[in-house]
């Protein structure tokens, strides 16, 4: 596909000013493509950016379109309806560090944005680069977090939605998306299969934007925003080390790209930062292909609980290991016992419930610390990307009332043990 229904000649996706591939650096001009046509090697924006402030971003808008002129958005990005995601929270972790063993640790935790995952921000980006595109249809496949996030933009933007999720997908992960009304598909089949069936739609049906296929290269760019709020919300200022959940991999890749174009552009002292991934023991091909010493990554078939990471074939899993290796840190993966419990540490030390992605990252960094993969001396950020009320599920056995008593407070003190 190399144009799209009603897409304009010229696009202003503000300081993007091409496509190039991660491969061959064959470049094409802004278009909704994805893939090479030289090598079939994955494409990614290439900028022009201006001079750009401190203060200025500073004095934006309390969400993502502070870092605009560091997006392929246009300027006016915030004049159209949007869910207005991001600078969430980045909560000092002392409890959490002090069980961990760490000396400082920060949570970016991005349960709050507005449908309490941190795929509102890759929507956003998507969704603005898409209209400029021509399309007028928002569309995903999904593990949970990108569908209701796409359903909820559209239904903002009053554009309609096909959304198709494995049949499979936690129940609170399908209510939450069908709520807003759009096209809901369940697919009898894992993540894998689903993605594949968007792939033939997207190029039979031309108005049809896949956030995380035909516009897959804009889409990616908003997880550089959770690397522009961590070093903003830090006082302009690197992180040591961060650990970083994945599953396409897509969410580390450009967390390391949003931190050396910091650097690049003067924005941030450029020094040197650790990049760490996370993954479920269940569904972890980019952790066995860097335990392995491998520069590629062999499919798997998804077995976890932790089902928003369950991607067996991970688009970005070679980049992953590429930013890893190049940044001196590791991959390590953990049980879905271990999942459980990751959430449950940071529920009584932190007070933030997590989905299994973030019980993921939690469970990963004390396996890190335990095998010394992780350096406990030095400045970590840990990237809690869902709400635990997507995933009631994965620990509905493990937590509940500590007693059922009748209303006397002689029961209640006996059930406290007085």
């Amino acid at each position: 596909m190399t144009t799209t229904v009603g897409a304009p000649t010229t696009f202003d996706l503000g300081p993007a000013q091409a496509l190039s591939c991660r491969e061959c650096g064959h470049q094409i001009p802004l278009a909704p493509e994805f893939a090479c046509a030289e090598c079939f090697g994955p494409l990614e924006v290439k900028y022009s950016f201006g001079e750009i402030r401190r203060e200025d971003i500073e004095a934006g808008p309390k969400n993502i379109w502070r870092y605009r002129d560091l997006l392929p958005v246009p300027s006016d990005v915030d004049t159209y309806p949007n869910t207005e995601p991001g600078l969430t929270r980045l909560v000092k972790a002392d409890r959490l560090a002090a069980a961990l063993g760490v000396k400082s640790l920060w949570v970016k935790d991005d349960t709050g944005n507005p449908t309490h995952s941190f795929k509102d921000r890759v929507v956003a980006v998507a969704l603005a680069a898409a209209r400029q595109l021509g399309f007028r249809v928002l569309a995903c496949p999904s593990t949970g977090n990108l569908a209701n996030a796409t359903a909820a933009a559209a239904a903002r933007a009053g554009w309609e939605s096909v959304v198709l999720i494995p049949s499979s997908l936690e129940k609170a992960k399908i209510l939450t998306t069908a709520v807003y009304d759009g096209a809901l598909i369940a697919v009898d089949g894992n993540y894998d299969d689903v993605n594949r069936l968007a792939t033939e739609l997207a190029a039979e049906h031309e108005d049809w934007a896949f956030v995380n296929v035909n516009v897959r290269p804009y889409y990616a760019e908003g997880s550089k925003t959770l690397a522009f709020e961590i070093a903003e919300q830090l006082g302009w200022r690197l992180p040591q080390q961060v650990v970083v959940p994945i599953a396409s991999g897509a969410q580390l890749t450009k967390v390391d790209k949003g931190f050396r174009e910091l650097g690049t552009l003067g924005l941030v002292e450029e020094t040197p930062y650790r990049v760490f991934g996370a993954q479920a023991t269940g569904c972890s091909p980019v952790s066995a292909a860097y335990k392995a010493g491998h520069d590629v990554v062999q499919p798997v078939r998804p077995d976890t609980i932790a089902r928003s990471l369950a991607i067996g074939a991970p688009a970005d899993g070679p980049y992953v290991l590429d930013v890893v290796n190049r940044t001196n840190g590791a991959i390590e993966d953990v049980s879905d016992e271990e999942v459980v419990e990751g959430i449950r540490l940071l529920a009584r030390t932190e007070g933030i419930f997590t989905e299994t992605a973030g019980g993921v990252t939690v469970a990963t960094a004390k396996k890190l610390i335990e095998t010394g993969k992780l350096d406990p001396e030095a400045e970590t950020v840990l990237l809690i990307t869902g709400d635990g009320l997507k995933t009631l599920d994965a620990i509905e056995a493990k937590v509940g009332p500590r007693a059922t008593v009748p209303p006397s407070a002689d029961a209640v003190h006996q059930a406290l043990g007085f």
